[in-house]
């Protein structure tokens, strides 16, 4: 799963649910068996120093092995100038970067600073495509006409602030001539985009999540504040969307599918009901849980239903991230000499998707009650099984830290 949160700090006190030993669990109960986290800069932090935090928190902790991408959120002059090219060279070779969220954003200059030391560098850039200052002005005309209930998130993010930071970060992205991963993509527009510059010759790829398949801006308005169990950004969008998702996984403009797992406890003061998060959609934290119903998901959505077949499932989910991230050969494959990674799944077996099945830290999955065929009854890392019919029987601190090659994709170093 080429893209989950853990242990990432939040502000305004708000707590992610998982740590790296749930989170890990969960993965391994869901047939995954390598997460790549992020590692969060926060401001005026050295990226050594983030790294170093992160990495304290995951030695030993980890059921499944981890690799980390880089989260640039203060691109001073010396972490694009000394940090960056020699955490390329130790083997963090992928950077995100936020077009949107608070003490995030980074400017179109920022953007291009950051892209330009990945050219240099021959890293790949992440990008999370909304238009900040579309989604403040949307946010703000909403809560002056009292609009602050949970469904309102989707109002506040339309389609056209992904389309348009989608189409920017394209278009940035070609002035600099690096390769970019556009991150959970959540309908046709900006989809679109995609293809387009991929048809023109680009190196832009595309990532999707399961929220984007099977979850609507409905599911936002439930009673209360039950909407809240499904704010994420973007925010799912409508039935058209989701096939045009599935169209895009289908037909390689999308070459990932990942989780974007990033779980907060929802009947919790820290969690999704702070204080503020009560008041307005604005201050619920973003994010849903993922990592542990990922697989299901797609094997009984897509390969159970006709819509992609086996061979695309483990691409999208195993082959491609290998690829795209510099873990190829060693994993992404079953090869002599690659790691003996195995997820052993009864296509025939027949559930229903709660909670306790995926064990993340979070008190809730988004898919509970959902119909699944096909589930993993064994999980393999490096040749030690680590769950056996849905009981975890490794023990954590068997996942290691492993560093990547640059991507394929990406630019020789300049």
């Amino acid at each position: 799963d080429a893209h989950v949160h853990f242990s990432q700090p939040s502000g305004e006190g708000i707590v992610m649910a998982d740590d790296f030993e749930t989170g890990t669990r969960s993965a391994a109960l869901g047939g995954t068996t390598t997460v790549m986290p992020f590692c969060l800069q926060e401001k005026g932090q050295s990226l050594r120093a983030a790294l170093s935090a992160y990495h304290a928190k995951a030695d030993g902790a980890c059921h499944v092995d981890v690799s980390f991408h880089l989260i640039i959120s203060d691109p001073t002059d010396q972490v694009l100038g000394q940090e960056l090219p020699a955490l390329v060279e130790d083997g963090y070779t992928s950077f995100k970067i936020f077009m949107t969220y608070e003490g995030l954003a980074l400017n179109d200059r920022e953007i291009l600073d950051v892209m330009a030391v990945a050219r240099e560098t021959g890293a790949l850039v992440m990008v999370h495509a909304e238009n900040y200052d579309a989604i403040r002005f949307m946010t703000e005309q909403l809560e002056k006409a009292g609009r602050t209930a949970p469904r309102f998130h989707a109002t506040s993010r339309p389609i056209a602030v992904e389309r348009e930071a989608t189409h920017r970060a394209i278009s940035l992205a070609e002035l600099v001539d690096v390769p970019v991963m556009i991150v959970h993509v959540s309908n046709r527009e900006s989809m679109e985009q995609i293809r387009w510059a991929q048809q023109k010759g680009l190196t832009v790829l595309g990532e999707t999540c399961p929220q984007y398949l099977v979850l609507t801006e409905q599911d936002l308005d439930g009673l209360g504040m039950e909407g809240a169990k499904y704010v994420c950004s973007p925010p799912p969008r409508d039935v058209a969307s989701q096939e045009a998702c599935w169209e895009g996984l289908r037909t390689g403009v999308f070459n990932i599918f990942s989780s974007d797992h990033c779980a907060f406890r929802y009947d919790d003061p820290h969690g999704k009901l702070t204080p503020k998060g009560r008041t307005s959609f604005r201050w619920v934290p973003n994010g849903i849980p993922g990592v542990g119903a990922r697989l299901p998901i797609l094997f009984s959505e897509g390969v159970m239903t006709g819509r992609i077949d086996i061979e695309r499932f483990v691409a999208l989910t195993a082959a491609n991230p290998a690829k795209t991230y510099g873990l190829y050969p060693r994993k992404g494959t079953i090869a002599v000499g690659s790691d003996a990674d195995i997820a052993i799944w009864d296509p025939a077996r027949k559930l229903t998707l709660t909670h306790d099945l995926v064990r993340d830290g979070a008190d809730y999955t988004p898919y509970e009650g959902r119909q699944i065929t096909g589930w993993p009854v064994l999980t393999m890392v490096r040749g030690r099984t680590v769950v056996r019919e849905g009981e975890l029987v490794g023990e954590k601190g068997h996942g290691l830290h492993l560093a990547r090659a640059r991507s394929p994709y990406a630019k020789a170093p300049a």
